[in-house]
């Protein structure tokens, strides 16, 4: 019985991994590629794709293989994600741009969770939403779930409003430059600007090159500062980590609070201390370390993919009804509060 179900949550994963190739292939379209849209974007739209026509005539058995991916193949992929981090970049930008990025993050997170409050929205959707507009869009809101521990849906609703909402950055940021809106700042407050507020990595390459061949010369500071972006999730998850435990009460233990302790964000952290010090040593070849980090940074990206697809799989248009418009509020005032705060933050700290 026991092999039977292995090899049934083996059919899971292998229809994820199947799923997975698929949005690499499509995220090589010209038209997918002008939309900055990663294979992490097209998994997730394959994967409810596959929820809302073929989950229902397929085997429940499957579904473990595919809760696999959503979980213990998420975690993987974040840890390595560290490999695309170095202690580094934080040091070219400067602490002006640091300080934008602490200011953006820890207000984009309290905003989110207020206005969460004032919408009533559910505040699991909600914490999910803020931490993909403060941080690094998608990936930050697969780095929260195994913390959050919330339904797959919620995940995927806070993926959806990151994604739209990050698309539109890109288009308007350069709008923005080309129109004059941005003189008032210098290339390099652009890029901090465009760094610190733009909600996905892609996105905030599609913008950053948009501008420099609008003459400007910001797609480089702009990356390395959400980049340093990136670097918060791990304190954050920490600290989400203690405050989510702290307000749960183990039954098992005489209603002792439970604590969450994302153990994956210590890895992530340990990973970008690892790639620094490769990245530092001058007697390794830089060739052979620049295929192989780009090698991890591929196969990582192809296990966010699958995690992607997976938590896609488990979504089903009704669930995205249940949850109404308020997350797309939600979404929608963080957008206006890291459009027009940033602008203003940017330019008095920078």
């Amino acid at each position: 019985m026991e092999t039977q179900e292995r090899k049934a949550s083996l059919h899971g994963i292998l229809l994820i991994v199947l799923f997975s190739f698929s949005a690499f292939y499509i995220a090589g379209f010209g038209f997918v590629k002008k939309l900055s849209f990663s294979p992490l974007i097209v998994g997730i739209i394959l994967g409810m794709i596959y929820a809302n026509t073929l989950r229902s005539v397929l085997p429940q058995s499957w579904a473990p293989g595919i809760k696999f991916c959503s979980k213990q193949i998420l975690r993987l992929g974040v840890i390595l994600y560290g490999f695309r981090l170095t202690l580094q970049q934080v040091l070219e930008v400067g602490l002006p741009a640091i300080a934008v990025d602490l200011i953006i993050v820890c207000g984009t997170l309290c905003l989110g969770i207020f206005v969460g409050k004032l919408l009533k929205t559910d505040s699991q959707t909600a914490l999910m939403t803020s931490v993909g507009s403060a941080i690094c869009g998608a990936a930050a809101v697969l780095g929260a779930e195994p913390v959050v521990k919330c339904e797959p849906h919620k995940t995927a609703v806070a993926v959806t409003t990151v994604v739209i909402f990050g698309t539109i950055s890109m288009f308007l940021y350069p709008v923005l430059y080309r129109s004059g809106l941005l003189d008032s700042l210098t290339d390099k407050q652009v890029a901090v600007y465009l760094g610190s507020t733009v909600h996905e990595v892609a996105h905030v390459v599609g913008a950053g090159n948009a501008i420099d061949a609008a003459g400007g010369n910001v797609a480089d500071i702009a990356t390395i500062t959400k980049m340093i972006r990136v670097m918060l999730l791990a304190p954050v998850l920490m600290i989400m980590g203690l405050f989510i435990g702290s307000g749960k009460k183990d039954g098992n233990k005489g209603g002792k609070n439970k604590i969450t302790v994302p153990w994956f964000a210590f890895l992530f952290v340990l990973v970008i201390c690892v790639n620094s010090i490769l990245q530092s040593i001058s007697f390794i070849p830089q060739d052979g370390l620049e295929k192989l980090t780009q090698a991890i940074n591929s196969f990582d990206t192809f296990l966010l993919t699958m995690a992607m697809t997976a938590l896609g799989a488990e979504t089903t248009f009704d669930k995205f009804r249940q949850a109404g418009l308020k997350p797309f509020l939600l979404a929608a005032v963080l957008f206006i509060w890291l459009t027009v705060g940033g602008f203003f933050i940017t330019k008095m700290i920078v």
